[in-house]
């Protein structure tokens, strides 16, 4: 049997596992280990056994447990919910004005937890009811939640670049400066496009009423100082790294500490937040890591296998393809994959074929993984099976449809389509931050 067919029969088992309802990991790790055995015998299972050493060598990997902490806690301790109350009071006289302080609290949200589903729990809990009791749209405060949720994939500190950089043997710095820009970007973009809509048609995201607005200004400043604080956080963890006082892993270290002592010093640190925090972080961590394990182990064998040449070979040698159309064609088939898979999953699937791939067609790892994340934001998005249209429906009042929720996330993945195009034709926006950062 050719390298070809054995690549192909590798991927094909792996997706009739997926679709049978396996865990991306286990059927991941077990066509790797099978392909392994069957291909060169009982050592075969040193490939295995190589990536999880490989996996607890890896140093940067310990920001994963920090980060992930530190957006529990302050989710679980209302700090988030403080957040939300500054953005009302202080954005709510401006028509569209919550929903665009839901895009900020998505943003800041992002940058505490690094996962979508984080910002997606907290605005469909928090932003979704009051934007409905004050008469917003739902079609149109749906699609924010929803769009807002997608940047915590991007804005650092992402986990996705976390598992990225792990797979594609990048930097994990490097990559969450480049989410920086194009993750501001993003929000920037989604705010004109509310402000301008709402602006040109009132009624879908009306001012607050005189009385709501009617606040005591002692009581403004106080949810201020309230709000303030998560970026007192993120700053406080940032800010050491960006100078280079500090190394990724104390950063993150800093960040947990920080959200914790706040939380503690706040009066919100009770024991059952603590057990919550503690075991959701426990959850998600390890099942990253059984995610990586798994992908480094396939990777190994494709390497062994020569499938990467073999397939640059087909694309480049013999139909002649142009590097950016072969790009074009691999975040094509990210839009189809996201129909079905995760983001993490699509990663893992596809990583140990297209990062070597772009590399060898000319193109920087850095530069790409920002590509892939913000291709991973559409496709979840993009009826008819998008992830996250899917989380939104579990979480959505019964009164927003599955129709609904189609109809509202259209202007907004056009918006991400346009983030997308811009990137890439403009890579300095993504590379700029850490080519200055690490160049100084």
């Amino acid at each position: 049997m050719s390298f070809e067919a054995i690549a192909v029969l590798m991927f094909s088992s792996m997706m009739i596992l997926l679709i049978t309802g396996q865990r991306v990991f286990a059927a991941i790790g077990f066509v790797a280990a099978v392909s392994a055995f069957f291909l060169w015998g009982t050592g075969g299972s040193d490939i295995p056994f190589s990536a999880a050493i490989k996996l607890m060598n890896w140093y940067p990997l310990l920001t994963l447990p920090m980060f992930i902490f530190m957006g529990f806690v302050m989710s679980e301790s209302g700090i988030a919910d403080d957040l939300y109350k500054m953005f009302h009071v202080w954005m709510g006289s401006v028509n569209g004005g919550l929903a665009i302080g839901t895009i900020g609290l998505m943003v800041l949200i992002s940058a505490m937890n690094g996962l979508s589903v984080a910002g997606m729990a907290i605005g469909a809990t928090i932003a979704l009811p009051e934007l409905l009791k004050r008469n917003y749209d739902k079609l149109m405060v749906t699609g924010v939640i929803q769009a807002g949720s997608s940047l915590g994939i991007l804005v650092p500190p992402s986990v996705v670049l976390v598992l990225y950089a792990m797979i594609a043997r990048q930097p994990v710095g490097q990559l969450w400066l480049a989410g920086v820009f194009p993750g501001l970007m993003m929000a920037l973009l989604f705010v004109l496009y509310i402000g301008i809509r709402c602006r040109i048609q009132p009624h879908l995201g009306p001012p607050l009423s005189e009385e709501d607005r009617d606040i005591p200004r002692a009581e403004k400043f106080r949810l201020l100082r309230a709000g303030i604080l998560p970026f007192v956080i993120f700053f406080a963890m940032m800010i050491p790294f960006v100078k280079g006082w500090t190394s990724l892993v104390e950063s993150s270290a800093i960040g947990a500490m920080t959200a914790f002592v706040s939380a503690i010093l706040k009066g919100r640190m009770t024991r059952q937040v603590f057990e919550k925090s503690v075991r959701s972080t426990l959850g998600v961590s390890c099942m990253f890591m059984w995610i990586i394990l798994a992908a480094l182990a396939f990777g190994a064998v494709f390497d062994g296998l020569g499938a990467v040449k073999a397939i640059e070979n087909l694309f480049v040698g013999e139909w002649g393809l142009n590097p950016w159309v072969i790009l074009v064609l691999m975040q094509l088939s990210f839009l189809l994959m996201g129909t079905f898979l995760d983001d993490t999953a699509m990663l893992v699937i596809v990583a140990p074929l297209y990062i070597p791939l772009v590399g060898a067609l000319g193109f920087d790892l850095i530069w790409y993984g920002v590509l892939y994340t913000i291709t991973c934001q559409i496709a979840y998005m993009t009826p008819p099976f998008g992830y996250n249209l899917f989380l939104m429906r579990a979480m959505a009042p019964p009164e927003i449809t599955i129709v609904d929720i189609y109809r509202s996330i259209v202007p907004f993945v056009l918006v991400m389509v346009v983030a997308l195009l811009l990137v890439g034709v403009f890579p300095q926006i993504a590379l700029w931050l850490p080519n200055y950062v690490y160049g100084n």
